[in-house]
């Protein structure tokens, strides 16, 4: 949230309005407090914490938008095949996944652990190794973060095309993202390189980048133009 804050987007807007920003731009966020007043009380407590709460893991299970397909990332080994199974009964599509190295998202320092949840069933656990893929295997230096202001800066380079190991991470998930609307665990591998190719060109032709200024433009105003 305070990366997308130095990115210059206003994130606590009425709910009506984060609903319309999905229909005018294709992106929105959520502002949980704003959806889910008690949250207001635990904001503090979490940012004073600095590590990881079961919060972390109900996010994408309380998620206001109910979307049918969704990529969740789920950090603590023993939560992934239950929040896979959450997903299963509510229907719809979804990759849950993690990475060998810990991090709640599919990683490029080791290999990634994959979910498949359609048709209410979750299906056998896939590996995935980035490099199957023709991605080079990075370090944790590599994608370790700053601050807000530092992070930010690092998206808009991406965005603008820089190449390396944070631009493959986002990549890899950014594709994922696309395959967990129609995931089967047959063709899990060969679905992520075709849609990484897409998600490649989203970036490399400015259209991402495109994205996140109509998405800044459209956070600046409280509703919809008339």
């Amino acid at each position: 949230m305070d990366v997308l804050e130095c990115l210059g987007l206003n994130l606590d807007l009425p709910v009506e309005r984060v609903a319309q920003m999905a229909e005018e731009v294709g992106i929105t966020f959520c502002f949980a407090p704003k959806f889910h007043p008690g949250l207001r009380h635990a904001s503090p407590t979490r940012r004073e914490l600095g590590v990881p709460t079961a919060f972390n893991v109900l996010a994408p299970l309380i998620n206001p938008a109910r979307p049918p397909h969704q990529l969740v990332g789920v950090a603590p080994s023993k939560m992934t095949r239950v929040v896979a199974g959450v997903l299963a009964r509510r229907g719809g599509t979804a990759l849950v996944v993690r990475g060998d190295d810990g991090m709640d998202k599919l990683t490029t320092t080791t290999t990634s652990q994959i979910w498949v949840v359609r048709d209410g069933q979750v299906g056998r656990r896939v590996q995935l190794d980035p490099r199957d893929l023709g991605i080079p295997q990075a370090t944790q230096s590599d994608l370790r973060g700053g601050n807000a202001r530092e992070n930010a800066t690092t998206v808009r380079r991406v965005l603008d095309g820089e190449r390396g190991p944070v631009r493959d991470i986002v990549l890899l998930n950014a594709a994922a993202a696309i395959v967990a609307m129609n995931p089967t665990e047959e063709c899990l591998s060969q679905d992520l390189t075709e849609a990484l190719a897409h998600c490649a060109e989203a970036v490399n032709s400015g259209a991402a980048a495109n994205v996140l200024a109509r998405w800044i433009a459209a956070a600046t105003t409280t509703s919809a133009p008339r």
